[in-house]
């Protein structure tokens, strides 16, 4: 059997090639189809991932064991208690006979329960929360009730299901990919190009191998990840005796010939690191990963050692805790403790903070949408103003993200319907005509170049959003849904469905959709009308009772061009019956010049009016926010979405045009909207008797008031985002992490 063993691992290791081996390759391609199918099911948001609530770490490899996982989690634990930051470790506890989540060091230290590396772990970090899980979200969740700042992951790069800011991968520099085929062929978990999806690649073990070795698998590995790997090296902390009880204690090194004797994944490479140590090694038996050893084993070993002239043993730390109880030997047993190395110290902390600072994408859908998410975004930059936040905008070119100062990841994607195509057909075809299908696959590859980077993405929208950001980013969104409401159809089974299993959590319009979803398990609440925000801190207070005020909305979108001659006219013919002022307020959407050109007859007035050829009425052009022209209006004759709802949630009767999207809004306005026929005739009769009925315009006001609601939506995801997604933890370890860098650079 050990012959056989032998011959298998010098075959996955691509040291010799063996017929009988060659048989397993079919294998190695099957589970490479299966890890490709995984990998893509995470990337594209089919497998749920979730975002932890503390900065996560992961320390992973993509072969079998042997690439120094436990002494590198040891150094970046040292690295962040260096910065005055507190550490945690989470890991699985391979070969324990338990499952149950445990701390160690609040239970009896056996091996049985947490497993080698974590008993050698807490040893070695004492103060350092080592949680033992098999579910490593569990333990991340056990440390975070313990406070810790970070939680480093180890054995994370696979374990998909947890969310992670920094995804750490080592690379054995003595067997990078082994033969190249996955197990049971070889010795890759995954295939190599997954070193792809890797925030940082690091080459451990890089002195025990000729420098043109190195640069080999560097050129590798920059060609798959893009990114230059770090050198690792193991250094001697210091030399220890195991006495009795396992204890190890402070010594000297062996002086005489030593054999030795080893359960981890790479044995070869414990060989060629005793040699650079000057020891005079006589013999290395090795063992499988993490090996118990028995009583007549550990006999064995040092019979045979004691015939080939040894006077001492010699086994790794981690071997220590996998010795029998009550084990005893005729040779004094040595330990060579270990610590990783990284080549360039600097330049790695620089890499890691770089890694470390927390981003953030709002994604939005509509042109009202893109106005929330970017007050949104605004909000959340002066919350974490050390986070990246940027939007991401499925409709225009993201003009309220820069105007706003955020940068816009997406690309642009401006079509005829301003991308409303649920309410006629001819605007579907339309938007097809125009490129509609370009437009979402060049979204989509911009979602690619950000996946892996983004630590939140949070969607002001609806499901197609949610379904758009989670086949572009994988992970689990937060959605702000401005759309649906039980005012209306409320959601589809299917709808109800996604939001439960792949969205973190819903924010909703109004209370009843938040009651609706909750009682279908989707985690929903109401934290305030996320379309009242917009409006701030405005108050409706009407001007003199002499003169109204109207606003005239021609919307957001394209039809805004076609639909300003409606407005004038029908403004030309309530200033015929009423004494009024007039606004018109513009998008940041609308081009100016190109509005006024689609009224001809009507001569500027100044800067910032233009007035009937007849010289009444004038009316003056805004181009600020809906809710600051709206702070002194008695009415509003309005063709748009969201600022119609603006409007009536400040107390302003509105007048719309009776259509099957304005039908839509109805539901959600009742009693504080009034729809007519599309002719500026019927706009004005009805504007006219709104205004001449204040008993009516009143009830209209209170109507928008109660159905609107109050804001204080973005506050509450705000505050969600600190607290439950640990944003105010990762902006404090970033803050903390960077600065020691910035302090090393200046020294």
């Amino acid at each position: 059997m050990a012959k056989l063993l032998a011959s298998y691992l010098r075959y996955i290791r691509g040291e010799g090639r063996c017929l009988c081996w060659d048989l397993l390759v079919p294998l190695g391609l099957f589970v490479g189809l299966c890890s490709r199918v995984r990998n893509f099911a995470y990337d594209h948001g089919i497998a749920s991932s979730t975002e932890p609530p503390v900065p996560v770490v992961s320390v992973g490899n993509i072969t079998h064991g042997g690439t120094n996982k436990t002494p590198f989690v040891e150094m970046l634990a040292r690295l962040f208690l260096e910065a005055g930051l507190t550490p945690g470790i989470v890991i699985r506890g391979y070969g324990r006979s338990g499952r149950e989540s445990l701390f160690a060091g609040e239970c009896p230290q056996s091996r049985d329960l947490l497993g080698d590396e974590a008993l050698l772990l807490s040893g070695r970090l004492p103060g350092v929360p080592v949680a033992v899980a098999s579910e490593k979200m569990t333990g991340i969740d056990r440390l975070a009730s313990r406070r810790v700042d970070v939680a480093l992951a180890d054995d994370g790069f696979q374990h998909r299901r947890m969310g992670r800011d920094v995804d750490i991968v080592l690379v054995d520099a003595t067997c990078p990919f082994g033969n190249g085929h996955l197990m049971p062929a070889g010795m890759l978990r995954e295939p190599a190009d997954s070193l792809g999806r890797a925030h940082i690649v690091v080459i451990t073990k890089a002195d025990q191998v000729l420098p043109g070795r190195i640069d080999e698998i560097k050129k590798r590995i920059m060609d798959i990840s893009g990114h230059t790997p770090f050198l690792s090296i193991l250094e001697l902390a210091g030399w220890s005796k195991v006495s009795a009880g396992s204890v190890l204690e402070d010594s000297p090194p062996p002086e005489l010939p030593v054999a030795a004797f080893s359960a981890i994944g790479n044995p070869s490479s414990f060989t060629t690191f005793l040699s650079m140590l000057g020891v005079s090694l006589l013999s290395h038996e090795s063992f499988r990963d993490h090996h118990r050893f028995s009583l007549r084993e550990i006999e064995g070993v040092s019979e045979r050692a004691v015939k080939a002239g040894a006077g001492a043993l010699v086994c790794t730390e981690k071997d220590v805790f996998n010795l029998p109880a009550l084990w005893s030997s005729s040779l004094p047993l040595y330990v060579p403790r270990v610590r990783a190395s990284i080549c360039d110290p600097h330049s790695f902390r620089l890499r890691l903070s770089e890694c470390l600072k927390p981003r953030l994408v709002v994604a939005s859908n509509g042109h009202g949408e893109d106005a929330i998410g970017s007050l949104l975004a605004e909000k959340m930059k002066n919350r974490f103003p050390l986070a990246e936040v940027s939007g991401f905008s499925l409709v225009g070119r993201g003009r309220e993200y820069r105007t706003k100062g955020i940068d816009v990841a997406s690309p642009p994607s401006e079509t005829p319907s301003g991308g409303v195509v649920k309410y006629r057909l001819k605007d579907l075809l339309a938007d097809i005509r125009s490129g509609l299908f370009r437009h979402i696959s060049s979204q989509a590859e911009a979602w690619t170049t950000l996946r892996g980077k983004i630590r939140t993405v949070l969607c002001v929208g609806d499901v197609y959003l949610l379904l758009h950001t989670l086949w572009g980013q994988g992970c689990k969104p937060g959605l702000l849904a401005t759309a649906k409401s039980t005012r209306l159809h409320g959601h589809w089974w299917m709808e109800e469905r996604l939001l439960r299993s792949r969205c973190r959590r819903v924010w909703t319009r109004d209370p009843e959709t938040a009651s609706s979803l909750s009682g279908k398990m989707v985690d929903a609440v109401y934290g305030g009308n996320p379309i009242m925000d917009l409006a701030g801190d405005t108050i409706n207070r009407p001007g003199p009772r002499g003169e109204h005020r109207v606003i005239l909305l021609p919307g957001s979108r394209e039809r805004a061009y076609e639909d300003l001659d409606l407005l004038l006219e029908a403004a030309t013919l309530v200033s015929a019956g009423e004494k009024c002022s007039f606004v018109i307020v513009l998008a940041a959407t609308i081009d100016r010049d190109r509005l006024l050109r689609s009224a001809p007859d009507w001569v500027p007035a100044g800067k910032d009016a233009i007035r009937h050829p007849s010289g009444s009425p004038e009316v003056m052009l805004f181009s600020g926010d809906v809710a600051e022209a709206a702070s002194r209006a008695d009415i509003l004759i309005g063709l748009g979405g969201t600022a119609n709802q603006i409007c009536a949630g400040l107390g302003i009767p509105v007048v719309s045009v009776d259509e099957k999207g304005k039908r839509v809004q109805k539901k959600l306005l009742g009693d504080a909207e009034s729809l007519v026929p599309a002719d500026p005739e019927s706009l004005a009769e009805e504007a006219i008797a709104i205004l001449r009925d204040p008993a009516r315009r009143e009830r209209m006001a209170n109507a928008g008031r109660v159905l609107m609601g109050a804001p204080g939506a973005l506050e509450a995801i705000i505050e969600y985002a600190s607290v439950s997604l640990g944003w105010e933890k990762r902006c404090r370890v970033y803050q903390r992490f960077s600065s020691i860098c910035k302090v090393e650079r200046g020294n």
